[in-house]
């Protein structure tokens, strides 16, 4: 039998336990403000530009400048229990998951904050970016936009009345819970897509996130919104045009890979037994690739700026999108401050003439195909 002592004993043993398990803040945490990287490290990073950009991936000019249209929105009330985290902090937080790829525990040991606390503040900071800087950095298209970005292609990569170089990107996050097969890729990893399509600098122009990793490039586009504003002719895009040299007025158009239908605003290369048949074809292939390759390049510029893209994305699938977003909008602003070409001042500076693409351009032809206006090209391409 046992004495009631002893069952005071144990109950009281059981009620400390409890304590121990609900601590508010860990006992390493509470001195986040004397040994935290924030406290220590980030003030002497600021007196180096080399250091703190290779640290944020940016200069002091451009944090404080994104600091500065956020903190707000990330701004924590003061509470009789404790001091929050500061926006500028909050920032820098976020910035060091993005450009490191750490795991919350590290970024957490690091700055001396919980582990959960950083995945919510990542999450938090992450939507605020995106809703700043999308309105400027990645505003909606324009008919102005579209022609200036068409000139600047024919400019740069020799390729007229194009629009933008479109595919997408799987972007690995850990496998979401009770998601069956649908994040299941063909690269044998859990994956969401980034259907993006891109300007001739490397700059995002339109994005969509969030596809299941198991659709194809084509499926995603088509039925995402974008995809479906220029399939209803609402993308403002601009009317038809003649080559250069040509009388035919010729479609606006994309340009993707083989994954994507051939349409009257899209185009895409040959299959490769055809092109060795046929040298017009195989011309066309080569000039098309050369513009597509484009959005491979602001792929792989965004992916080492950010390395979280060189690992799974330990967060939920709602949460791994904001942090997509954010990362595709940071790109653009930061393309804007390194890149001095007027193409990006006027493009990020324009006034939006339509917030919601419901300006309905007809610029299909009834008798115009896709593969009508692929051979357009075709003949352009071929002529000496």
């Amino acid at each position: 039998m046992v004495s009631r002592e002893e069952e005071a004993l144990l109950l009281l043993a059981l009620l400390e336990d409890e304590r121990k398990s609900r601590i508010w803040i860990h006992d390493i945490n509470r001195e986040r403000e004397v040994e935290g990287q924030f406290h220590t490290l980030y003030p002497k990073l600021r007196r180096d530009e080399k250091r703190f950009y290779d640290t944020y991936r940016m200069y002091t000019e451009s944090f404080d400048e994104i600091l500065n249209m956020i903190k707000f929105d990330i701004t924590k009330s003061y509470t009789e229990f404790r001091r929050p985290i500061g926006p500028e902090e909050r920032l820098a937080i976020t910035l060091s998951f993005l450009a490191t790829g750490d795991s919350f525990k590290s970024i957490g040991n690091d700055y001396r904050v919980g582990y959960s606390t950083v995945g919510d503040i990542v999450g938090e900071v992450c939507e605020a970016i995106w809703n700043r800087l999308q309105p400027v950095y990645m505003k909606n298209p324009t008919e102005e936009m579209w022609t200036l970005t068409s000139e600047e292609f024919y400019n740069l990569w020799q390729f007229p009345n194009c629009i933008g170089s479109i595919d997408g990107k799987h972007v690995t996050v850990v496998c979401p819970r009770n998601s069956g097969s649908n994040y299941f890729c063909y690269l044998k990893k859990f994956s969401i897509v980034l259907m993006a399509i891109v300007g001739p600098q490397y700059n995002f122009l339109c994005i969509d996130v969030g596809g299941y990793g198991k659709n194809s490039d084509g499926g995603i586009f088509e039925n995402s919104v974008m995809g479906r504003q220029f399939c209803n002719g609402t993308m403002n895009i601009p009317h038809n045009k003649p080559l250069p040299g040509y009388n035919v007025h010729t479609s606006h158009v994309l340009v993707g890979d083989e994954a994507f239908a051939l349409k009257t605003y899209l185009m895409k290369p040959f299959n490769q037994r055809e092109a060795l048949r046929d040298m017009r074809k195989e011309r066309y292939n080569k000039r098309l690739c050369r513009a597509r390759r484009v959005v491979e390049n602001a792929f792989g510029i965004m992916a080492q700026k950010w390395r979280i893209f060189l690992r799974p994305i330990p967060l939920h699938v709602s949460k791994s999108v904001k942090v997509v977003k954010a990362c595709c909008v940071l790109h653009n602003y930061l393309r804007s401050k390194t890149c001095t070409r007027q193409y990006l001042t006027q493009l990020y500076h324009t006034e939006s003439q339509d917030n919601h693409f419901n300006r309905n351009v007809a610029h299909n032809a009834n008798a115009e195909t896709g593969h009508n206006v692929r051979e357009q090209f075709v003949n352009y391409f071929n002529t000496d």
